[in-house]
Parts: C-alpha cells; sequence; structure tokens
C-alpha cells in the first residue's frame, strides 16, 4: 500500500512535468537537464506564485487565485497538431468552404474567422393569415420534417431532402476545385408538392442571401423587375467572387418558369438576427403575374437598394453585409444559385461553362454514384445481404452527421478552478481566448455546437469514412487546451452558437472534465498503420499527453487510484439525486450525499483506458520518458485486483461507485413548495452506490476484464436478464429494478439517463461482446450469442423508428422503442452504422 500511496501521489507531478517537456520539445531526462529556458520560465513562476503566497497569507491566496485564473484562460504551449492556417484555403482548399452551419436547413461558409456565409430561407406564402412562416433555421418545435442529407461525403457534395407541409424540397450543392480560394460550387434548391392537386397550393418564396462579417465587399447588379444579375465581391480571403441567381425552370424538363423578384440589402445585423431582419421587412403586398394567369399577391421585401435601406448606421458599424434576393412563384420549380471564385477564372478555357443546368445534374448524378461506391467499399453492407432500403438507411446515418459537421470561432466563458473545492474563494467568468473549431454536433435542432464526450463517438464513424477529416476535427479539438491541459466540456463559439443557448450553459468551469472518448478514434489510429495518422499523432502527443495528466491529476479521489468526477450538483431541496453533468450522464443516480469521499466507477475505467492507450502511443512514438512516467499508472489501473478493492461490491454482485448514500430518499409534495426531497431511514452512510445500469458495465464496456475474469460472467448476467438492463430494443442505461429506473429527477426535470436506450453505450457494449466473443474463455459462445441478439435489437429497433418517423433519435424508450429526446440526432445514433458493418 506503501508504493501505490507513493505512486498515486508522485504520478500526477510527474505526469505533468513529462507533458511539459514533451510540449517543449526538450529532451526526455529525468535530471530536467536541459529542458530550455522555456520551462524553467515557467517552473520559476509558477515556485514565485507559491512562495509568496505561503509568505503573504491571505493576499498570497488572492495571488494563487489570480495565478490559477490566469492559466484557466491561457492557451497551452505545446506546438499545435495541425499546420499552421491549417484551415485556409492556400493550406486546405478542398475544404474552405461547406456545409458549416448545421443549426440551418441549407447555408454554407468559409473556415474563416471572418466567413462569408449563404444560406437559404423559404415561405409557403398564403397558407396562414398574415405574415408567412419562415424557415431558416432548424428548431425542434416548427413542424417542419422529416429532413436530412441523403447523401453528404463532408468534402464537395450532399443531397438533402426536407419535408415541410405540402412541400417537399430538396437541396444539392456541388463543389468544383480551381483556383486559390477554394474553388467554385453551385447549389440547386428544387420544390415540389407533397399532394396531387398543384392548384391547391399557395405561392413559395425562396430567400437567397450572402452576409459579411467584416469589411468585405459586395456589390449588386440588378436587372429589370428586381432580379439580381449577379452579386460581385471581394475579401482578402476569397480575392474576387461572383454569385449569380440562375432563372429558374421546371424540374423535369427544364424549362423556364416565371418568378417574381425582390431584393433587399442591408447592414448585417447579427448572424442571429437575420431570421427577425427579413421577417420585418416581409411587409409589402406584391402581385405574382404569370403570364396567362391569375395574379396572386405576395408579401415581399422591399425593392430597393437605396443606402437608407441598408440600416440606420449605414454600415452597421463595420458589421458587415446582409444582401438577400426573393423569387416567388408557383411549385414545381428548382432553381440554381452559382459561386465562382475569380482565381478559378484565370486561365479557363472560354468553352468551359458555368456549372449549372444539365452540366450540374451531370455532375450531381456522378457524385452520388461515387458515394454509393465508395460507401459499399467501406461498410459493405450490400455484402452482408442488407436490403437495399437498409443500406439507403446506413448511407442516410453517415451523411446526417457529415452534413452536421460545423465551423465555429469565437470565445468562450471560463470561470477558473481557484482553490479547494468548497472553499468560499470567489471568481468570476473570463473570456478565453478566440479560437477555431471544427466539430461534427450531436442535433442540428438542439445541439448545432461542439460537445467533448459526444465528439470521440462521433470520430469513430467519420474516421471510417474520410481519417482526414477526424485528423482535422481532433486537431481542432486538442487546439483547445488551456495552460493546465483542460478542455472545456460544451464549445459555446460565435454568436450563432450563443443565442442558442441558455445563459446559464454559457460558462465552462476549469476544474470539471468530461469523459475522454477523443481516445476512441486514436485507438483505431493506432490500429490502422495509417503514415498520416501516425504523423498527426506524434504532432498531437504533448497536447494529448498533458490532457490526460490534467485528467488524471484534477479528478484524482479520496484514496489510491481512485478518480472522482468534479462539479456534482448541489444538494437541493428539489432534487432526487444530485446529477453529475461533467460524467456526460447527467442525471445517472450516483451517491445520494455529494461528498469528497466518493470513487466514481466510470471515471477510473476512462483513466484506466487513457493511460493504457497513452503507454502505447508513447512506445510507438519512441517517447521512452513519457512511456516509463506512465507504465507503473497504467499498470496499476489495468490490474483487477485493484479495480474488485476499490468498486467490486460483493452484496450487489456488481462493480459499482462508492459514496455516502441511501435509497430511502423520494420527491414528495409539500404544497406550496411542490415536489421537495425527502430523505428517510436508514440514514446515509459510506457504502456502495445501488444503481445498477450503464456504470456498473465500465470495466466490460471499456474491455478492462480479462477473458477469464471471475466477475465477467456476473455481468453478463445482469446485462442480459429482462428484468435488470436487457429490453428488446437495446440496454437499458439503468436496471427496471431500480428504485430511481423512470424517476424524475426534479418536478421539471424527466428521466433522462435513468432507463432509456442510448445508442454511443450500446455500441460500447457490442463492441465488447464482440471483443469477448472471439477470445477464449469460459464465456467466450455467451458472449457472442448475446452480441447476435443485442446487436439485432439495437439496428432493428433504430431501424423501425427511422422508417416511422424519418428520424434518427437522441435515446429510444426501452419500453416500446420509440425515439425520443430530440431529433434529428445525427451525432453519436449514426454509431447505428458501425453496429450494421459489424466495425467496432
Amino acid at each position: 500500500m506503501a508504493r501505490g500511496e507513493r505512486r498515486r501521489r508522485a504520478a500526477p507531478v510527474e505526469g505533468v512535468r513529462a507533458a511539459e517537456r514533451v510540449a517543449r520539445g526538450g529532451p526526455s531526462r529525468r535530471d530536467g537537464r536541459g529542458g530550455g529556458a522555456a520551462r524553467s520560465t515557467t517552473r520559476g513562476v509558477a515556485l514565485v506564485v507559491v512562495v509568496l503566497s505561503l509568505a503573504l497569507g491571505l493576499s498570497g491566496r488572492w495571488l494563487l487565485a489570480w495565478y490559477r485564473a490566469r492559466r484557466a484562460v491561457t492557451l497551452h504551449s505545446a506546438p499545435p497538431a495541425l499546420s499552421p492556417n491549417s484551415s485556409s484555403p492556400a493550406v486546405a482548399p478542398d475544404l474552405f468552404w461547406g456545409t458549416y452551419r448545421p443549426h440551418v436547413y441549407f447555408g454554407m461558409k468559409t473556415r474563416s474567422p471572418e466567413p462569408l456565409l449563404t444560406g437559404l430561407m423559404w415561405a409557403q406564402q398564403g397558407a396562414t393569415p398574415g405574415t408567412p412562416k419562415l424557415r431558416h433555421t432548424c428548431e425542434q418545435g416548427d413542424g417542419v420534417g422529416p429532413y436530412g442529407w441523403e447523401f453528404h461525403d463532408g468534402l464537395s457534395f450532399g443531397r438533402q431532402h426536407i419535408q415541410d407541409g405540402a412541400l417537399k424540397l430538396t437541396t444539392e450543392f456541388v463543389k468544383s476545385p480551381g483556383g486559390q480560394h477554394g474553388g467554385d460550387w453551385s447549389w440547386r434548391v428544387t420544390v415540389e408538392p407533397q399532394v396531387s392537386d398543384t392548384f391547391a397550393l399557395p405561392l413559395v418564396s425562396l430567400f437567397f442571401y450572402v452576409v459579411t462579417d467584416g469589411k468585405e465587399v459586395l456589390v449588386p447588379e440588378v436587372g429589370a423587375k428586381g432580379q439580381l444579375k449577379f452579386i460581385s465581391g471581394h475579401t482578402s480571403e476569397l480575392g474576387d467572387f461572383r454569385l449569380t441567381l440562375l432563372p429558374p425552370t421546371s424540374p423535369v424538363d427544364t424549362v423556364p418558369k416565371y418568378g417574381s423578384y425582390n431584393v433587399f440589402w442591408s447592414s448585417n445585423p447579427g448572424l442571429p438576427l437575420l431570421t427577425e431582419m427579413v421577417k420585418s421587412h416581409l411587409n409589402t403586398w406584391f402581385q405574382h403575374r404569370p403570364p396567362g394567369a391569375s395574379p396572386e399577391r405576395y408579401l415581399g421585401l422591399p425593392r430597393s437598394l437605396k443606402w437608407e435601406d441598408r440600416g440606420p448606421n449605414g454600415q452597421g458599424q463595420g458589421q458587415g453585409q446582409f444582401l438577400i434576393q426573393q423569387v416567388t412563384l408557383k411549385v414545381p420549380f428548382a432553381v440554381e444559385f452559382v459561386f465562382e471564385s475569380g482565381s478559378a477564372w484565370v486561365g479557363r478555357s472560354q468553352a468551359l461553362e458555368q456549372l449549372s443546368g444539365s452540366q450540374l445534374t451531370q455532375a450531381l448524378e456522378s457524385h452520388a454514384e461515387a458515394f454509393r461506391e465508395r460507401f459499399e467499399k467501406t461498410f459493405r453492407l450490400k455484402k452482408k445481404g442488407l436490403s437495399p432500403e437498409k443500406q439507403a438507411f446506413g448511407q442516410a446515418a453517415l451523411s446526417g452527421l457529415l452534413g452536421g459537421i460545423g465551423y465555429f470561432y469565437g470565445q468562450g466563458l471560463v470561470l477558473p478552478d481557484v482553490g479547494v473545492e468548497g472553499s468560499e474563494q470567489k471568481a468570476d467568468p473570463a473570456l478565453f481566448p478566440p479560437v477555431p473549431l471544427f466539430t461534427a454536433v450531436p442535433s442540428r435542432s438542439f445541439f448545432p455546437r461542439g460537445f467533448l464526450w459526444d465528439e470521440g463517438f462521433h470520430q469513430l464513424v467519420v474516421q471510417r469514412w474520410d481519417p482526414r477529416l477526424t485528423r482535422e476535427a481532433l486537431g481542432h479539438w486538442l487546439g483547445l487546451l488551456n495552460a493546465d491541459g483542460w478542455i472545456g466540456r460544451e464549445q459555446v463559439l460565435g454568436d450563432e452558437a450563443r443565442a442558442r443557448v441558455p445563459p446559464e450553459f454559457l460558462v465552462q468551469r476549469a476544474a470539471h472534465a468530461n469523459p475522454p472518448t477523443l481516445l476512441l478514434p486514436i485507438i483505431h489510429m493506432l490500429e490502422g498503420g495509417d503514415p498520416a495518422d501516425f504523423a498527426f499523432l506524434r504532432k498531437a502527443f504533448p497536447r494529448l499527453y498533458a490532457w490526460f495528466s490534467w485528467l488524471h491529476q484534477s479528478q484524482a479521489g479520496p484514496v489510491p487510484l481512485s478518480y472522482r468526477w468534479r462539479g456534482r450538483d448541489p444538494v437541493l431541496p428539489n432534487l432526487l439525486n444530485p446529477k453529475t453533468l461533467p460524467s456526460g450522464l447527467d442525471d445517472y443516480p450516483r451517491a445520494s450525499h455529494p461528498s469528497t469521499a466518493e470513487r466514481h466507477l466510470d471515471l477510473r475505467c476512462w483513466v484506466a483506458l487513457g493511460a493504457r492507450v497513452l503507454v502505447q502511443l508513447a512506445e510507438q512514438l519512441g517517447e521512452a520518458e513519457a512511456a516509463a512516467d506512465l507504465s507503473p499508472l497504467a499498470t496499476s489501473l489495468q490490474a483487477e485486483a485493484s479495480l474488485d478493492e476499490l468498486h467490486w461490491a460483493p452484496e450487489l454482485g456488481v462493480f459499482a461507485d462508492f459514496g455516502n448514500h441511501t435509497k430511502a430518499v423520494q420527491l414528495k409534495p409539500r404544497p406550496p413548495l411542490g415536489l421537495v426531497r425527502v430523505v428517510g431511514r436508514p440514514q446515509p452512510r459510506m457504502q456502495y452506490v445501488d444503481a445498477l445500469g450503464y456504470v456498473s458495465l465500465f470495466p466490460f464496456l471499456l474491455r478492462l476484464l480479462s477473458p477469464s475474469s471471475s466477475h465477467l460472467g456476473s455481468l453478463l448476467d445482469v446485462l442480459a436478464d429482462s428484468r435488470h438492463l436487457w429490453s428488446p430494443f437495446g440496454l437499458r442505461s439503468l436496471a427496471a429494478s431500480s428504485s430511481f429506473y423512470g424517476q424524475r429527477n426534479s418536478e421539471h426535470d424527466p428521466p433522462y439517463w435513468r432507463g432509456a436506450v442510448w445508442l454511443n453505450v450500446n455500441y460500447l457494449a457490442l463492441g465488447a461482446l464482440y471483443h469477448y466473443g472471439r477470445l477464449d474463455g469460459p464465456h467466450q459462445a455467451r458472449a457472442s450469442k448475446l452480441y447476435s441478439e443485442l446487436r439485432a435489437n439495437v439496428v432493428g429497433n433504430v431501424w423501425r423508428q427511422y422508417q416511422a418517423t424519418g428520424f434518427l433519435w437522441e435515446q429510444y424508450s426501452d419500453r416500446d422503442g420509440r425515439g425520443m429526446g430530440c431529433r434529428p440526432f445525427q451525432g453519436w445514433t449514426s454509431l447505428v452504422l458501425l453496429a450494421m458493418a459489424e466495425d467496432y
């Protein structure tokens, strides 16, 4: 035990020191010689701060708090994992433009701090009294849907279908390489009726817009009747360019169709206000007069480009410009919108036509066929005997995830960790430095921003399709590291992201961790042998090491080799069980009375996995000192005897958390207070927490048990028991036998991780069953059988719910399988594709 105590106390310090050595490129020497001036300066500043703090008493504590606060919002000093200017058109021209605005139904932008943005709005004229419903941003309750990408290759092509009442919209794009500024692109938006009686349909208005976010120039060239001939523009990153809205046609025979046009030009009111600005200017009645048909009235934008129409402040105090063209006509029709880069014109053959019309049709079909072929080569669903319908479902799962990749830039709010937990030392949130983030998002309608623990699962899917995209995403996430090695679990960067988050959730706390799921795609990199992945990992290693060292040190538990999630909710009179948001399993029941003596099983397993992965990575990279520093910790955490000692609960027959706990907690009505937490007998005491569910399975989920483990059979027992975790639709998050099963956490807080089926953990369970089903051991045959049955249940239910609703869902009911939570949830629910492909 003395060695364990010493290792536990020494390892975090050594981990931080080693991370600093690796980050600064100094030689791996235990004697510390040759580390360079940078390391000496950093340690010197820290030493001065500590000495002064001790000497000055209260003033010193303030100084130490100031030092901690400063580090919380200081970027890490390690070299970046990605090349400088990696998002620029010079370095990555094919990724510069993309559908990087996942929160809008259709739009594109550049990967830039001051991007050029384009987007689509639409409205059915006269469908309801008053101002028509203007569709723009994906919203949970707006009645649109189902919608989602049928194809999206993550790079240069996509096709999306959107149902809006009696309308079906299809949005498509193709990018073309060329020039020095990211090339060209073309859109096609097709609007068709979903009923046969087209005369009963209202007029439809499409609104194509361009927004600049800085000092860029837009010059509209207007023709007759308010129709824009084209928009000329110039930005420092795009050079000269031109945007053209082509005349509408019939979607079948490309016969020209009559359209009415309106245009509006203004200063940029701020990206979150674009929809409201357009709504407020839809205040004039116009007449749509097709030849030979009766005129119809519609609400339109003012047909004027006068300077005074651009807002009271002229250019909007440097906020950029907002230019929008409205085209109104009868369905069915198709409209094309084309972006052409000036640098791509240079040397272009005169015979080379604009990518539109039949050429665009041909390009779209060519990309679609290439997508299908690549998809089958990658995932082999056809070869596995899946039906064409299920193959299309798998393509939609992948495409929805790729089409949900966004590019964000901005400053987050951080609450520094200023001292000992529970101290009265206060701090105010501070702004993190401006940073970019290239990431997939969990849900376009509800969570259109970056979530740390979600992203590791996202990249498991993306990586199979395009490893380069995964390197880009991981590199950006590691670029968020602060000086201590912390990454905020939720990234709210930029005005558009911030506008969709309640104020109380904007601030990230620098003491709070999140499951290190970015390690999951890194495991795949280590096993894949791709030289490009290996080169990336070499550059990323210092940051990965610093991140792991912070997690290991900051979340240390009360006894050696134990860990505890910081950031549990306080005990409040209206909470059944204080939540643990940093764990990712928000309301999963932990100890009823939070204390510093808690030991959290899932966190220990995540750290054990991290130590093992970092050792493997260090050894492959030749980082001998880092491997030597981490190997004792990895060995200790891997030892099943240590895991048993801290987390095996003999009285429960499973692994469990440990803390100050009682099951005698209930929510009871107490007028006028509503539901109030009542603690009965027995009173809380230090014990293993009886909350059988996902947490209990983590040593199995992360494959930390040997195939001959005496406890593996017990976990398979509870996993396979319908009284506990097994359901016809997947594994429940909390056992049906638990007193917390299906229980609200407060009067206004329905159950979340208390019984519902979640795809990310079911995917881990499938991977673990697949793993143990192929290793010799006493449980091999049973694991293999359970794998086949669980896979059929999970895939079958997600498929049926997709057929019924057109959506992937955040979670699924363990009682009837129905989709629950937000939709579309094309984040980790897209793991259903890897389950179909049996790729773990």
